[in-house]
């Protein structure tokens, strides 16, 4: 079997995750006091004990998830001859570009902190958010968004009939009303911070495309996916354009898994906490098989197919 990792974004975390493999591998809790001690935060108080609407804040759960993937990603300890291709999922494509060589761990913890402030300056809270769309193509939710009056896009296309749409609140729940009409099987909102990867997002990027400025940035140990185009990039450079457009400009799940697949993945593995992305992958494709590093058994499995 030829393996993909994939590593999920925002949405992921939970108050007491990794706390069962913490037990037996110190180590993670080691990476948490490094990446606290360079924010000046204590990260794994904030995983571990919450409360869970500050590990939500978006400045915290970025590092917090990176931080988490990073982790796990030293306890696999993969053979990267191995390894086909990596991806993330929004976030998840920063702790990819990291585990996979192409930014060192500082320098990632202290980008996705700064993603975070930026992304929650840009809308001041209450102002925006997100919705989740089932049971639509993504041509009629991107249509319906394109009618909707205000700002409002697709933003997340996640698996056939699942699509994440984000804008301006007024407009945002036009469009979830719209979708309903449309015959939706559900339109809901999201307890999420902002309108992520929304045109609304545009103008943190030339504050995060300076950080990134600062940030070196080299070619990965193994191809990695970006969202914005379900493409591998060929120099340094376009993974920050990548990176900076990513920030305002829709997450092509679905493609980056038939990007995955080309380039030869016949498994998954899910290097971050929970199962969300083993979801996605299972409502792409029935035979998508993943397996997930965040408890023991898993980690054990995972090892097992090295």
């Amino acid at each position: 079997m030829t393996q993909a990792v994939v590593f999920p974004g925002q949405g992921a975390q939970s108050v007491g995750m990794l706390a069962e493999l913490n037990e037996s591998y110190p180590s993670i809790q080691q990476r948490f006091a490094e990446a606290s001690d360079l924010l000046g935060v204590d990260l794994w108080q904030i995983t571990t004990q919450g409360p869970a609407e500050v590990l939500a804040q978006t400045e915290n759960t970025q590092p917090v998830l990176l931080t988490a993937s990073y982790a796990l990603w030293e306890l696999w300890a993969p053979n990267t001859a191995d390894l086909a291709v990596l991806a993330g999922h929004s976030l998840g494509e920063y702790s990819a570009l990291v585990c996979g060589g192409a930014i060192g761990f500082a320098d990632g913890v202290r980008l996705v902190r700064r993603r975070g402030e930026l992304m929650n300056q840009a809308v001041p809270a209450g102002q925006g958010g997100m919705a989740a769309v089932l049971g639509l193509e993504d041509e009629q939710v991107t249509q319906i968004c394109l009618e909707t009056p205000g700002q409002v896009n697709a933003v997340n296309f996640n698996a056939p009939g699942q699509v994440v749409i984000a804008g301006a609140s007024d407009a945002l729940n036009a469009a979830i009303e719209a979708c309903k009409a449309a015959g939706a099987r559900r339109a809901l909102p999201l307890d999420v911070s902002g309108p992520f990867h929304s045109e609304l997002m545009a103008v943190a990027a030339a504050e995060l495309s300076e950080f990134l400025g600062a940030i070196e940035v080299g070619m990965p140990s193994v191809p990695v996916i970006h969202n914005v185009d379900a493409k591998v990039s060929a120099c340094p450079e376009e993974i920050r354009t990548k990176l900076v457009a990513q920030l305002h400009q829709p997450v092509r799940w679905t493609a980056c898994v038939a990007a995955m697949q080309a380039l030869g993945a016949t498994g998954y593995i899910e290097c971050g906490p929970g199962n969300v992305l083993a979801g996605l992958l299972k409502r792409i494709s029935r035979d998508n098989k993943c397996t997930g590093l965040s408890t023991t058994d898993g980690l054990q499995a995972a090892r097992s197919t090295d």
